[in-house]
């Protein structure tokens, strides 16, 4: 039987050009990151299967790759249910085994710790354009911070690092909190026991319309006054700071409070203004009420980036407090911000951009056939202008000569320097 030469389904194998993007993304990411004080640190790919089904993946948890127990610990003859089969899984995101590690090693790190992470994680979604089963994450967090200036810090690091990466995109992060979700909602009479239902509702806003959620909540059984009073509130709030005040004044009476004292529009305001005030990178930062963010695990702050060129979002987050608290018995102030690292590298690659060449790429094309003393001077002048900073590839030449600089010109290498065994007439 035939070996199989195409990847796994929902796999895929990336070609040098594309590698090469690749590789200079994350260079950015990694340099604009570390520039604000971020560690980077590694989580193991695999994680117990009872932290990743703790009901905190949302519908991640559905597309888990589950890996079968080992050696005697498997037996399939008196297995009855899927536990007794499976006792880890591939991680789906970073944040999971980030809070786990927090918890695991909070005593050997800075507090607060600002951490970067970049790995593949994998989900076992419906493959298509854009959507693999196998893809990588950017994450940076900081944890035990539970003042606005995490979030301060997460926009400014994420959109400086946007700003290096795709400079002629423009971008908007789109901005809200799940308390000021919450007090809306409560605020116009939804009860209480139906919000995450409205939630659910509302985050289809951007796919069906204010009609069509009108309709899909009325369908529901929700009152009619309390629906239209919503979808007016929503419509009539500023995108600034100071419309976030004024719905703050609204909802006086509803609003939680941030661990900080501040009302959440408060500490809302003062996350915009601040980012405003001091970002060097030029991107829209405005209020959106309607952003909900599926995952259930957020507690606060939300934000969300959109870019031109790229019809979905590229970079989101949130604080979640309550995550870590789950290993350890004590909720830990934590806020995250993820760059799409997969929708980034699209947008690059559809551009037809290359990545920047930070050293110069020659290559050194040899004639086959050529003697061993010869060989070894060409080899010990490519060692001195490697020692000397440049990137040299020694290959020999091939019979097509031109398809070969081709190829090599679409890998980035700009200089060509032909070695024959005889010199030419």
């Amino acid at each position: 039987m035939a070996l199989k030469k195409k990847p796994v389904t929902g796999m895929r194998d990336i070609l040098p050009a594309e590698m090469q993007v690749r590789d200079y993304v994350m260079d950015q990411i990694r340099r604009t990151y570390q520039s604000f004080g971020f560690t980077q640190i590694e989580t193991p790919c695999v994680e117990h299967i009872e932290n990743l089904t703790s009901k905190q993946g949302g519908d991640n948890e559905k597309l888990i790759f589950k890996i079968l127990k080992r050696g005697e610990k498997l037996n399939l003859e008196t297995a009855q249910e899927e536990g007794d089969l499976t006792d880890s899984g591939l991680r789906y995101d970073l944040t999971l085994p980030l809070s786990r590690y927090y918890a695991n090693n909070a005593a050997q790190l800075a507090s607060p710790f600002k951490a970067l992470q970049m790995g593949n994680v994998w989900r076992a979604d419906r493959p298509q354009k854009g959507r693999f089963r196998q893809f990588m994450q950017c994450d940076i967090d900081i944890l035990g911070d539970a003042s606005n200036m995490a979030e301060i810090e997460l926009i400014l690091a994420t959109t400086s690092a946007l700003g290096r990466i795709c400079p002629d995109n423009a971008f908007m992060v789109r901005i809200n909190d799940r308390g000021i979700l919450r007090a809306m909602a409560l605020h116009c009479g939804f009860p209480e026991d139906g919000l995450e239902h409205v939630f659910i509702t509302l985050d289809k806003m951007d796919k069906i319309g204010e009609d069509g959620v009108r309709q899909e909540l009325l369908a529901d059984g929700f009152a009619p006054e309390s629906v239209e009073r919503y979808l007016e509130l929503l419509s009539g709030a500023g995108d600034d700071a100071a419309g976030v005040r004024r719905l703050g004044e609204t909802l006086s009476g509803v609003l939680p409070k941030t661990a900080g004292g501040l009302t959440s529009t408060e500490n809302l305001a003062q996350i915009m203004e601040t980012v405003s005030g001091v970002a060097v990178t030029d991107f829209r930062l405005c209020f959106d009420p309607t952003l909900v963010r599926g995952m259930s695990y957020y507690t606060g702050t939300i934000f969300e980036v959109s870019m031109e060129g790229f019809g979905g979002s590229v970079a989101g987050g949130g604080r979640y407090d309550r995550m870590i608290g789950k290993f350890t018995g004590i909720d830990t102030p934590a806020c995250g911000f993820s760059i799409g690292f997969e929708r980034i590298v699209t947008i690059l690659m559809d551009q037809k951009q290359s990545a920047a060449v930070t050293v110069p790429k020659k290559a050194y094309l040899i004639e086959k056939g050529m003697d061993a003393k010869r060989l070894g001077e060409i080899m010990k002048q490519a060692m001195a202008e490697r020692a000397g900073g440049a990137q040299v590839l020694v290959s020999q030449m091939n019979k097509n000569k031109k398809f070969q600089k081709e190829q090599l010109g679409k890998e980035g290498y700009t200089e060509f320097v032909e070695f024959y065994r005889e010199a030419l007439k």
